[in-house]
């Protein structure tokens, strides 16, 4: 080649190369988390969790498909389990069971999981739980689950 420069090195594409991390989560201290709320989510709530119903569900949007993790990070309350016994929360994605987990300790927890293929399309999502023994509270007001931190999807 003429010139006085050579042509630039020539390197191989990096083989299954990701650029970022596609996630979906859905923390209760964001601004706009209420924007994410379906169903059974309470207004009684602290800057960073939320009570919830029987069966919470939030919807987030996905532009892939592929290799998805359900997450949710929540505490269960002393005093409810003490009047409840156990709690069994089924986990859900798009109104499918993912997994069951009986609960026997209060404190905080932590639950994740890899969604199986065909689960997720691309647009809307939603995840929850449902809990099979809400606490109906002795001065009335709706039942309650648990104290939601955090929810979603990633990959």
């Amino acid at each position: 080649m003429p010139g006085p420069f050579a042509p630039p090195v020539q390197r191989q594409p990096l083989v299954d190369f990701r650029p970022y991390r596609m996630s979906a989560i859905v923390d209760m201290a964001d601004e706009d988390a209420k924007t994410h709320f379906v169903r059974d989510l309470t207004s009684n709530a602290s800057t960073t969790w939320r009570w919830t119903g029987q069966r919470p569900t939030l919807r987030v949007r996905m532009r892939s498909v592929e290799n998805f993790r359900y997450t949710i990070d929540f505490a269960i309350a002393g005093a409810m389990l003490a009047k409840t016994g156990p709690l069994t929360v089924s986990f859900l994605v798009n109104d499918r069971v993912l997994d069951r987990v009986r609960y026997r300790h209060d404190g905080t927890q932590h639950f994740e999981k890899a969604v199986p293929a065909g689960w997720v399309t691309a647009g809307d999502v939603t995840v929850g739980a449902s809990i099979n023994k809400p606490w109906i509270p002795p001065e009335g007001g709706p039942p309650l689950g648990i104290m939601l931190t955090r929810i979603g999807l990633t990959q």
